[in-house]
């Protein structure tokens, strides 16, 4: 009770005093909550102390609430690198924005202020300088007008209830002679220092508070409430008013967890069990929480879930309901525990919290469930159980999806600030590659350095600001070997592991192998012997291999050498990684599997699965496709789609073999060497076959958020086909194609082009492709495109190789059609946007000189568009002729499924003519992939 009366009194004497000398950072803050017009009226004083060795003039604030304002802040453009529109299309009552009403000095004296480019950070300049170790005093009155909760979960909710997260003004960090300047990035980021605060609160009184500062005054009155909350050495506050409570509170004895993280499953006493025993957990390898009380909330949950199986429905999860609710409270707490603990630099340290987070889920599921698999329940079922992924256990997630990154060469250095990270590796690939990497290094050092380490870390910086370094330290102390290698190589490199078994030799008594290094990344490697029965006969742990070093074992019962046989650390590929010590060939057996699944490094994978595929000509087809591509990239993959043509009754199908050279250093980051052919039929009896080497370079920026790519492909595309009665010319040919592509796909300005050269022994053309995608503030969308062909020669007779209008002859079989080589009924009016991009069939819909275009588009009204087409279409011997078209275009499934309505054209009112719906055309694609595109874009 008298330190609730000693609080209170320190915040009445704080506003009538600016007098007092505090020792860190202090905020005291008078705010009333107006739910009607979602705003909050902030009085505000900050006792800012300059903890270095500098003097100040100026200082600078983080105002993070008013990044809503506006569609060019750094919060609305990460919005739209995620491929998000919500927030470019909200209207303005749905935005949130900071009115700074005044700010002072101490004295009530005036200060300059700006805001900076980026809105949401404020310079101060200072009427005297700060010198080092003294205190400033600002005295802010402002208001806060909070955003929907739709963009960030924090704001105003559809309920009316008010989730409070960075909605305050506070001081940014100066260390190391400069400010830490970071703009809010919808990260949770805010580099705040340890700081006291003192917090009145006025609000309506139907509304209930949810904090876990220390509550010094709680009274009502009328119509509303005031309540005096207080805390010390504490981070950013997050405050909830909801009309209805839905909080529990968990008393452990040692702390109080106040939580909405719901389960249906589990009442009340069940879930306090299962806190007490997360609590008891973290306690045990981190330490005592330096307050009484934790927040735990659902929407910082959803914020950074458990991504994978267990965001599946309820009635689909495999997994056991205590399991799901303590993996889903420790993951939250561990992150709050940290934040609030101990003051990192949030954007460029996050590492080092991901390592210590994901580390010790690991660490509880071992301990806990040590049993649990991957796939939960579903690795006993009949169908499931026999796959590798059905084998992995739950841990094993962590290595798998950060090599899912890795693989595709998409990658980040640990030590990369957290608002240059994609998407995937900002949410997951990271913090499970930090927190992989401590399991790795325990294993190495073979003891609890680590858990020591970690425990010693927390408790000496508990309250107190750290860095990375300052945790290697300790780790560097308690070690007993050399681990600069797991800093150097592992967190500051993004360094692929990659080590093989490359030459076995053997004797009556013993056997050598050499172990190569194939990445040169030098860290440490362990190898195994094994048994007949796969039992571990030794273990040794290999350092330094900079190239190759053989290595020799006494042979007794070893049948087999293997390298990461624990598969602890995450190695690139471990399909080099055994040995036979038999001298059979090949040390992996065949192995034919239905559908995906995981490498399994013992064995080549050949998947199955049936496909069917339509077209005119072939009709229903049916086929097996096989292939070796797992879920993870792999640098060598084939692809063999057998079919049989039911209408031909014959084999169709096509085959693909690609070898993908990824290169993690510089622009250029892909090399593909492909080859890939078809045979199916063109014409009714008509067989076609294509054969096309190919190879294509892919570059990017350094900036791997970037969605700028730009692809450089060259193929040699040779076409044989049965010849037909309408065949004038020769029916087999050959074209070397170039192209060069660029794209900067973005869900508000996407804009794209490639220049494209084709030689051939009659023809040999250029082209020019660019189009350009804008979405409006009113959600309307605007689309253009151009095109212009030229040959440079043609000795053709026909306008098979021509540029086409409407409907390219598609010469080089690179598009899907249903019935290529129908003139009339329906699947003649299938179209396919390239070329010239009409979409109304004129007299002039060929060109066999040269052709310019240009395609507009815009919505109207959700899916229904108008278009418009015009361009040039020039003929040898014949005058250059001028075309359009224009028409509605009803775009109801994108690149999926989309209908073209002419309407008025060269050929007249087309709307008012006979046989109307022969004009209509219409867009259908069966292929997956453009789908799946959609879902992941936004991920890597």
């Amino acid at each position: 009770m008298l330190k609730y009366v000693t609080s209170y009194i320190l915040i009445i004497t704080t506003f009538l005093s600016a007098e007092t000398i505090f020792s860190q950072n202090s905020h005291t803050i008078i705010a009333t909550l107006h739910p009607e017009s979602h705003i909050i009226n902030i009085q505000h004083e900050i006792v800012f102390q300059n903890k270095t060795n500098d003097t100040l003039n100026s200082v600078y604030l983080y105002d993070w609430n008013n990044a809503f304002s506006n569609n060019q802040t750094p919060l609305a453009k990460r919005f739209a690198e995620d491929f998000n529109k919500s927030f470019h299309l909200a209207k303005k009552e749905e935005k949130g924005n900071t009115k700074l009403i005044s700010l002072t000095d101490r004295n009530y004296n005036y200060l300059k202020w700006e805001r900076l480019e980026s809105d949401d950070i404020l310079k101060i300049q200072l009427n005297f300088p700060l010198y080092p170790h003294q205190n400033y005093h600002l005295r802010l009155s402002y208001s806060v007008k909070l955003p929907d909760s739709k963009f960030t979960r924090y704001g105003y909710t559809d309920e009316n209830d008010f989730l409070l997260k960075n909605w305050y003004i506070m001081p940014a960090v100066y260390e190391n002679g400069e400010w830490k300047l970071y703009s809010n990035k919808n990260l949770d980021d805010i580099y705040d220092q340890s700081s006291d605060y003192q917090i009145i609160l006025n609000y309506p009184s139907n509304y209930n508070l949810i904090s876990d500062l220390n509550v010094v005054q709680d009274k009502e009155m009328e119509n509303y409430k005031q309540t005096i909350i207080y805390g010390e050495k504490r981070a950013d506050i997050t405050l909830y008013f909801k009309l209805f409570n839905e909080f529990s509170i968990h008393d452990t004895g040692s702390l109080k967890v106040i939580t909405n993280l719901d389960s249906k499953e589990l009442d009340y006493i069940q879930k306090g069990l299962s806190i007490e025993k997360v609590i008891d957990f973290i306690e045990e390898n981190l330490g005592k929480y330096p307050h009484d009380k934790l927040l735990v909330t659902e929407e910082e949950y959803r914020k950074n879930p458990l991504y994978g199986l267990n965001q599946l429905p309820s009635f689909l999860r495999p997994f056991p309901d205590e399991f799901q609710f303590e993996l889903r409270i420790l993951k939250t707490t561990l992150y709050k525990y940290l934040d609030n603990s101990i003051f990192v630099d949030p954007r460029s340290d996050r590492w080092l919290f991901d390592a210590i987070q994901t580390y010790l889920m690991i660490e509880y599921v071992e301990k806990n469930y040590p049993d649990m698999k991957l796939l939960g329940g579903l690795s006993k079922v009949w169908g499931i159980r026999s796959f590798s992924l059905a084998k992995m256990d739950f841990n094993d997630q962590y290595t798998f999806l950060y090599m899912l990154m890795a693989r595709k060469s998409l990658d980040q250095e640990l030590t990369k600030p957290s608002d240059s990270l994609i998407k995937f590796n900002e949410k997951i690939a990271n913090k499970y590659k930090a927190g992989v990497g401590f399991v790795y290094l325990k294993n190495y050092l073979g003891d609890n350095t680590i858990d020591k380490s970690i425990k010693t870390f927390y408790n000496d910086y508990k309250n107190d600001k750290a860095t990375p370094q300052d945790f290697l330290t300790i780790l560097n102390n308690n070690s007993h070997k050399n681990i600069d290698w797991f800093y150097n190589e592992y967190i500051n490199t993004r360094h692929k592991i990659d080590y093989k078994l490359k030459k076995l030799k053997k004797d009556k008594d013993s056997v050598w192998v050499t172990v190569k290094n194939k990445s040169g990344t030098t860290v440490p490697i362990t190898l195994f012997s094994v048994d007949k029965n796969d039992s571990v006969l030794s273990q040794q742990w290999l350092s330094g291999i900079r190239n190759e070093k053989v290595v020799g074992f006494e042979r007794k019962e070893v049948k087999r050498l293997v390298l990461n046989y624990n598969k602890l650390i995450p190695e690139f590929n471990q399909r080099n990684n055994s040995k036979s010590v038999n001298g059979l060939i090949g040390n992996r057996k065949l192995k034919f599997q239905f559908f995906k699944d995981i490498e399994d490094p013992l064995y080549n994978q050949i998947f199955y699965v049936p496909i069917a595929t339509f077209n005119v000509y072939d009709g229903f087809t049916p086929g097996m496709r096989l292939y070796n591509k797992t879920f993870l990239d792999r640098p060598f993959f084939y692809d063999l789609s057998p079919s049989y043509s039911f209408k031909e009754k014959t084999i169709v199908g096509g085959a693909k073999f690609n070898f993908r050279k990824y290169i993690d250093e510089g622009n250029l980051y892909q090399i593909n060497f492909l080859a890939y052919g078809n045979t199916f039929h063109y014409a009714e009896g008509l067989r076609y076959t294509t054969i096309t080497p190919a190879i294509s370079f892919a570059f990017r920026t350094d900036d791997f958020r970037s969605n700028e790519r730009q692809y450089l492909t060259s193929r040699f595309v040779n076409v044989i086909r049965d010849k037909s009665p309408d065949i004038d010319t020769d029916p087999d040919y050959s074209v070397l194609n170039t192209r060069y592509t660029y794209i900067n796909n973005s869900i508000i300005n996407y804009k794209s082009w490639f220049a494209d050269l084709q030689i051939a022994h009659k023809f040999s053309k250029v082209s020019f492709n660019c189009e350009y995608r804008k979405l409006l503030r009113n959600n309307r969308q605007v689309n253009f495109r151009l095109f212009f062909g030229k040959f440079i020669y043609n000795e053709t007779n026909s306008d098979f190789f021509s540029f086409a209008l409407d409907r390219p002859t598609d010469y080089l079989f690179d598009y899907n059609y249903l019935g290529r080589s129908e003139s009339t009924g329906l699947f003649s009016q299938q179209i396919i946007i390239a070329e010239g991009g009409f979409k109304s069939k004129l007299k002039s819909a060929y060109s066999n000189d040269w052709m310019l275009t240009a395609n507009v588009s815009t919505n109207i009204w959700k899916w229904i568009e108008v278009y418009g087409d015009a361009g040039f279409v020039d003929n040898k011997y014949e005058n250059t002729e001028f075309v359009y078209d224009s028409g509605i275009r009803l775009n109801l499934v994108t690149d999926y499924f989309e209908l073209y309505l002419p309407v008025y054209s060269n050929n007249g009112w087309e709307i008012a003519q006979q046989n109307y719906d022969e004009k209509i055309r219409f867009i259908i694609t069966l292929s997956p992939r453009t789908l799946t595109g959609l879902f992941t874009r936004k991920w890597f």
